[in-house]
């Protein structure tokens, strides 16, 4: 039993809080900590409404690491869980460090003032949690987590040699509003519009933004158009599967979110360079991220599914062989549940499941780790147990 402080307040904060109070022979005690006290403090009364365990909440700025530091050792955590913003993954990091706890986090660092997604950042912190005994792991949501954790599953078990992997996201559900976005704005925003890049025998291919795409049928949603993006996961994934020639990430949106993100382009509200209005400095992005809906707000409406799985070709046996292995989740399922949309679930589960390999001992080691390092399949048992069962199918 182990005492975990989960830093961050939104969709998947509040999918985090839950998981963890439904565990507690491993979860002994949660105390979950936002800038905004408020976000916690409603969080904190779902979960007791819902899950009947009382957990505590604190106010800590992340960007502070003297301050997360003064709450890590209040609070004699053994293991902080990251699902604050992405900028926030260094001080958080040095904030483990400096107090001598674990770290977990769902997506890689990035530097605000340039959409760049890179995992140099982080990797270079391997001599220090290695030389304090300690334990970093990266992108335990689901993709990048599960997606990762798929491949490694596959390389070990269903392949003599993986060949290639396309990752392919779909969210198959209805929000009920003409834009908005699924998680924090501005990160899914930056996301969308930087450069595609996928990697193939050993080099970086760039193209122009969402300039590719592909129709795949996706189970639980059907068929949907996919574009190709960048996404973290192909870079520690072209690294560390054996064999592997080429790696792409596809992910769908609608015509209406297309429409309104191509004029939100044009007028530049997606920008991320400050610009000067009436005497000060803004952010447009920032602005415009104050006028979209909370992505939690979106829970209670939501109705559909999302479809995410890997479509992984290569050789078994001295044949051919192509598997896709995926999960379908459902939004109003995971209202009920906790409160969230599947988005924030399907991040959120993974979170608590990579917390709990690393609290039980089933996932040890000192330094930092991307998933598809550890061994993938106490992971996939537990993924699959508390609310994402997962699928292969040959094709």
């Amino acid at each position: 039993m182990s005492k975990v402080l989960i830093v961050g307040a939104g969709g998947v904060g509040g999918v985090v809080a839950h998981k963890c109070a439904q565990v507690p022979e491993v979860f002994s005690h949660i105390t979950l900590a936002s800038r905004t006290l408020a976000r916690c403090e409603k969080i904190q009364r779902e979960v007791r409404e819902l899950q009947g365990r009382d957990i505590e909440v604190a106010q800590v700025d992340a960007d502070d690491v003297a301050q997360t530091v003064a709450l890590i050792r209040r609070v004699e955590p053994a293991l902080v869980i990251n699902v604050a913003l992405p900028y926030q993954d260094l001080t958080l990091m040095d904030a483990c460090l400096e107090a001598g706890v674990d770290y977990l986090d769902t997506a890689n660092y990035e530097p605000p003032d340039e959409a760049k997604f890179e995992y140099k950042w982080q990797w270079a912190y391997q001599d220090r949690f290695r030389d304090a005994g300690r334990m970093a792991l990266l992108g335990s949501g689901f993709d990048p987590g599960v997606t990762n954790v798929f491949c490694a599953y596959a390389a070990q078990h269903l392949f003599d040699r993986v060949r290639t992997i396309d990752i392919l996201d779909c969210n198959g559900g209805d929000h009920g509003h003409p834009f908005a976005t699924n998680f924090n704005p501005e990160i899914n925003i930056r996301e969308i519009t930087q450069k595609g890049r996928y990697w193939e025998r050993g080099e970086w291919v760039e193209i122009e933004p969402m300039s590719e795409s592909r129709v795949f049928d996706f189970p639980g949603v059907g068929e949907r158009k996919a574009y190709l993006l960048y996404h973290e996961e192909l870079e520690s994934l072209s690294r560390n599967i054996p064999g592997l020639e080429r790696i792409r990430f596809w992910m769908t949106f609608g015509e209406s979110y297309l429409k309104h993100l191509e004029v939100l382009q044009n007028v530049g509200m997606t920008r991320i360079d400050p610009v000067m209005f009436e005497g000060r400095e803004i952010v447009p992005i920032k602005f415009l991220k104050a006028l979209l809906p909370d992505p939690a707000s979106l829970a209670e409406n939501y109705t559909g599914k999302t479809s995410i799985g890997c479509l992984i070709e290569g050789e078994k046996d001295g044949k051919p062989k192509t598997v896709f292995i995926y999960n379908v989740c459902d939004h109003e399922e995971t209202w009920r549940e906790v409160r969230a949309q599947a988005v924030s679930y399907t991040t959120g589960v993974p979170a608590m499941v990579g917390a709990m390999m690393m609290l039980t001992g089933e996932w040890r080691g000192h330094g930092v780790f991307n998933m598809e390092q550890l061994d993938p399949v106490p992971f996939l048992e537990a993924l699959g147990q508390h609310g994402l069962p997962w699928h292969v199918t040959a094709l």
